[in-house]
C-alpha cells in the first residue's frame, strides 16, 4: 500500500508544483496519473522515490515513512522501486546489457560497479530480462544504436533488474508513436498482472488510460482534481482536468 498524504512541493522561486495532494494506491494496482504538461505529474512520481524532496506532507509505503528516511534507508527503499523515464535515461555509448545491469547498482559493492564488474548471476538475469522484453539479440549493441521503442524496453529491463515491488513510469510513451506506445504499455501491463508489481504511470492520452489503468488520478496546477475509474471521466470532469477549451478525442 502506497499512501500519499497532503503532499506539497514548492520549487525555488515560489512555484507550487504540488498542492496538498493525497491518495492511496493498493498493492498490485495499475494507477494512471494524468493532466496537462506542467500539472505536477513528474514531480509527484519523483517525490515518491525522493528523487525530489517534497516541501510538506508524507509518503508511506508498506507502512514505512519514505519522507523521513535517511540516505542509507533511501538506498534500501529505492532497490524495490523501479523507474522508467520518458527519455529513457540510458548511457548511450554503453552496451545495452551494461545499461540493464545498472538496475543492480543498489545491490552490489559500489567498487564493483565502478569497475563495471557484476556477478555472473546478474549478467544471466540481465539476459533473461532482455528476453522478456524481446530484445536479447541487442545485448551487445550500443544503446544509441537502438530505436526509441527499443531503448524504452531497455529501460524496462533495467527496472526489472531491481526485482521491484513498484514501478514509477514517468510518461514512458510520450516520445513514441501510437503503435510503439501500445507495445511499451503492454510490457508494463504484463509486469503488473503477472508479477503483481504496483505501477504508477503518468500518461497524456485517455485511450491508453482506459485500456491499461485500473484507476486514475488527475492533477491540474498541482491539485488533485479527480480520483476514480477511467470510465467515470465524463465531459465535465474532462474539462476540470484539461481545461474548458480542451476537446475530447476518442
Amino acid at each position: 500500500m502506497l499512501q500519499v498524504k497532503n503532499l506539497t512541493k514548492i520549487y525555488d522561486g515560489g512555484v507550487k508544483a504540488l498542492d496538498n495532494v493525497s491518495f492511496e494506491v493498493p498493492k498490485g494496482q495499475f494507477l494512471a496519473v494524468i493532466g496537462l504538461s506542467g500539472s505536477g505529474k513528474s514531480t509527484l512520481l519523483r517525490c515518491i522515490n525522493r528523487l525530489i524532496d517534497p516541501t510538506e506532507g508524507q509518503i508511506l509505503w508498506d507502512g514505512e515513512d519514505v519522507t523521513a528516511a535517511s540516505p542509507e534507508e533511501m538506498r534500501r527503499i529505492r532497490r524495490k522501486i523501479g523507474m522508467v523515464f520518458q527519455h529513457f535515461n540510458l548511457v548511450h555509448r554503453s552496451k545495452v546489457i551494461t545499461n540493464v545491469l545498472a538496475g543492480r547498482l543498489g545491490y552490489i559493492n559500489p567498487a564493483w560497479s565502478f569497475l563495471n564488474r557484476f556477478p555472473k548471476a546478474d549478467v544471466e538475469k540481465a539476459i533473461k530480462q532482455l528476453q522478456r522484453v524481446g530484445i536479447a539479440e541487442k545485448a551487445n549493441q550500443r544503446a544509441d544504436e537502438l530505436s526509441g521503442g527499443q531503448q524504452q524496453r531497455v529501460g524496462i529491463a533495467r527496472a526489472l533488474m531491481q526485482d521491484p515491488h513498484m514501478i514509477l513510469a514517468d510518461e514512458p510513451v510520450a516520445s513514441l508513436d501510437p503503435v510503439l506506445a501500445h507495445s511499451i504499455m503492454k510490457h508494463l501491463e504484463e509486469i503488473n498482472k503477472s508479477d503483481g508489481v504496483t505501477v504508477l504511470c503518468s500518461l497524456h492520452f485517455l485511450d491508453l488510460v482506459h485500456r491499461y489503468a485500473d484507476r486514475v488520478i488527475a492533477l491540474n496546477q498541482g491539485q488533485l482534481v479527480y480520483e476514480g475509474l477511467p470510465k467515470d471521466i465524463d465531459d465535465k470532469k474532462f474539462k476540470d482536468i484539461y481545461g474548458r477549451d480542451a476537446e475530447r478525442v476518442g
